[in-house]
């Protein structure tokens, strides 16, 4: 089971986009507050579509909080500082990886705590950063990839039709 860790996202579409992406993979979703919208804004509902009772989301007040209650777990940490790439990373099967605030990222005091296990995607030029929701999406399939997509449907048990 993969864990997607949000710490204090901004923008409710993001939100609602990544729990679909929950709901189809099967991660859990980790909520570290304050959010800048409410779980019940129709953006964020609108983003998730009819997906959101798929997901398992569990809220949190604060980041030490998250820690506490999940036994103070190994935290990928996703970031534009880091040398080491989210594909340099061979990933547990029930692993951590958390994403940081839209306009700020991750806290530089949580990121030195764990300059181990930090990760970022590569990107061209000028370019600041992805949308959240993509680099969620890449990340987790990245990890789901390492382990052979093990819980997901497989091939052909999808559509009426074997291919």
């Amino acid at each position: 089971m993969m864990h997607i860790v949000l710490h204090e996202p901004e923008i409710p579409q993001n939100t609602g986009n990544i729990a679909r992406t929950c709901a189809a993979t099967g991660a859990i979703l980790h909520l570290i507050e304050p959010l800048g919208f409410s779980l019940d804004e129709k953006h964020v509902k609108r983003a998730g579509m009819d997906y959101w009772h798929l997901v398992d989301v569990r809220r949190y007040a604060n980041y030490q909080e998250f820690l506490e209650k999940n036994n103070f777990p190994k935290v990928y940490m996703a970031t534009t500082k880091s040398r080491q790439t989210y594909a340099d990373v061979n990933y547990e099967e029930e692993c951590y990886i958390m994403f940081g605030r839209e306009s700020k990222g991750i806290p530089e005091e949580i990121l030195l705590e764990s300059k181990e296990t930090c990760i970022r995607i590569p990107m061209a030029g000028e370019a600041r950063s992805l949308n959240l929701s993509n680099s969620v999406a890449i990340v987790l399939y990245e990890a789901l990839r390492q382990h052979e997509f093990n819980h997901l449907l497989k091939e052909g048990e999808l559509h009426h039709y074997h291919w």
